[in-house]
Protein backbone atom coordinates (compact mmCIF):
# COMPACT_ATOMS: atom_id res chain seq x y z
CA UNK A 1 0.00 0.00 0.00
CA UNK A 2 2.83 2.58 0.85
CA UNK A 3 4.94 1.33 -2.14
CA UNK A 4 1.52 2.15 -4.29
CA UNK A 5 1.16 5.15 -2.54
CA UNK A 6 5.36 6.42 -3.04
CA UNK A 7 5.11 5.70 -6.92
CA UNK A 8 2.64 8.13 -7.66
CA UNK A 9 3.38 10.77 -5.42
CA UNK A 10 6.65 9.94 -7.46
CA UNK A 11 4.54 10.03 -10.90
CA UNK A 12 2.55 13.46 -10.30
CA UNK A 13 5.69 15.30 -8.99
CA UNK A 14 7.65 14.39 -12.63
CA UNK A 15 4.21 14.94 -14.53
CA UNK A 16 4.17 18.82 -12.65
CA UNK A 17 7.99 18.86 -13.37
CA UNK A 18 7.56 18.66 -17.05
CA UNK A 19 5.11 20.90 -17.25
CA UNK A 20 6.85 23.85 -15.18
CA UNK A 21 8.69 24.81 -18.48
CA UNK A 22 5.30 24.80 -20.54
CA UNK A 23 4.05 27.69 -18.38
CA UNK A 24 7.17 30.18 -18.71
CA UNK A 25 6.52 33.00 -20.87
CA UNK A 26 8.64 34.30 -23.44
CA UNK A 27 10.58 37.76 -22.92
CA UNK A 28 9.41 40.41 -25.06
CA UNK A 29 10.59 43.37 -25.89
CA UNK A 30 10.54 46.47 -27.95
CA UNK A 31 13.79 47.83 -29.55
CA UNK A 32 14.89 50.59 -31.93
CA UNK A 33 17.86 49.81 -34.57
CA UNK A 34 19.26 53.29 -35.54
CA UNK A 35 21.46 51.92 -37.95
CA UNK A 36 21.54 48.94 -40.14
CA UNK A 37 22.47 45.54 -38.57
CA UNK A 38 22.94 42.42 -38.86
CA UNK A 39 21.60 39.72 -37.27
CA UNK A 40 22.97 36.12 -37.63
CA UNK A 41 22.14 36.00 -41.54
CA UNK A 42 19.39 38.46 -41.34
CA UNK A 43 19.45 42.24 -42.06
CA UNK A 44 18.06 44.31 -39.83
CA UNK A 45 17.11 48.01 -41.52
CA UNK A 46 16.93 51.29 -38.92
CA UNK A 47 13.32 50.80 -37.15
CA UNK A 48 11.62 49.44 -34.60
CA UNK A 49 11.25 45.82 -34.14
CA UNK A 50 9.85 43.24 -31.04
CA UNK A 51 12.17 41.39 -30.02
CA UNK A 52 10.88 37.85 -28.52
CA UNK A 53 13.57 35.68 -26.53
CA UNK A 54 11.96 32.14 -25.78
CA UNK A 55 14.94 29.93 -24.14
CA UNK A 56 17.97 30.06 -26.17
CA UNK A 57 15.89 31.24 -29.38
CA UNK A 58 15.38 35.22 -30.56
CA UNK A 59 13.15 35.95 -32.46
CA UNK A 60 12.66 39.62 -34.17
CA UNK A 61 9.50 40.97 -35.85
CA UNK A 62 8.79 43.81 -37.96
CA UNK A 63 4.66 44.17 -37.88
CA UNK A 64 3.13 40.98 -37.50
CA UNK A 65 6.32 39.63 -39.85
CA UNK A 66 9.31 37.61 -38.35
CA UNK A 67 12.49 39.52 -40.13
CA UNK A 68 15.22 37.62 -37.87
CA UNK A 69 16.33 34.53 -35.79
CA UNK A 70 19.24 33.62 -34.14
CA UNK A 71 20.40 31.81 -31.03
CA UNK A 72 21.92 33.15 -28.02
CA UNK A 73 22.41 32.30 -23.97
CA UNK A 74 21.83 34.65 -21.63
CA UNK A 75 24.41 36.33 -19.47
CA UNK A 76 24.96 38.33 -16.25
CA UNK A 77 27.19 41.79 -16.04
CA UNK A 78 28.34 43.68 -12.80
CA UNK A 79 25.90 46.12 -13.33
CA UNK A 80 22.88 47.21 -14.65
CA UNK A 81 21.61 49.01 -17.82
CA UNK A 82 20.79 52.15 -17.66
CA UNK A 83 18.92 51.83 -20.94
CA UNK A 84 18.07 49.30 -23.23
CA UNK A 85 20.75 48.71 -26.36
CA UNK A 86 21.85 47.06 -28.68
CA UNK A 87 25.78 46.58 -29.25
CA UNK A 88 26.86 46.35 -32.65
CA UNK A 89 30.66 44.94 -33.41
CA UNK A 90 32.49 44.97 -36.40
CA UNK A 91 30.29 45.15 -39.70
CA UNK A 92 27.24 46.16 -38.10
CA UNK A 93 26.98 42.36 -36.11
CA UNK A 94 24.09 42.56 -33.18
CA UNK A 95 26.63 41.06 -30.50
CA UNK A 96 24.19 41.49 -27.44
CA UNK A 97 21.35 43.44 -26.50
CA UNK A 98 21.43 44.92 -23.11
CA UNK A 99 18.06 45.56 -21.10
CA UNK A 100 17.13 49.01 -18.97
CA UNK A 101 17.18 47.90 -14.98
CA UNK A 102 18.74 44.32 -15.70
CA UNK A 103 22.05 43.46 -14.82
CA UNK A 104 21.73 40.53 -17.35
CA UNK A 105 22.43 40.31 -21.01
CA UNK A 106 21.29 37.88 -24.04
CA UNK A 107 24.80 37.76 -25.79
CA UNK A 108 24.39 36.19 -29.82
CA UNK A 109 25.84 32.90 -30.59
CA UNK A 110 26.79 34.01 -34.12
Amino acid sequence: MKTNSFFRSIALLAAIALAIPAFAKPFTKTINVTQTAKLGKFELKAGEYRLEIEGNKATVQKGKQVVAESEGRWEDRSSKASYDSLLIGEGGQVKEVRFAGQARVFVFSE
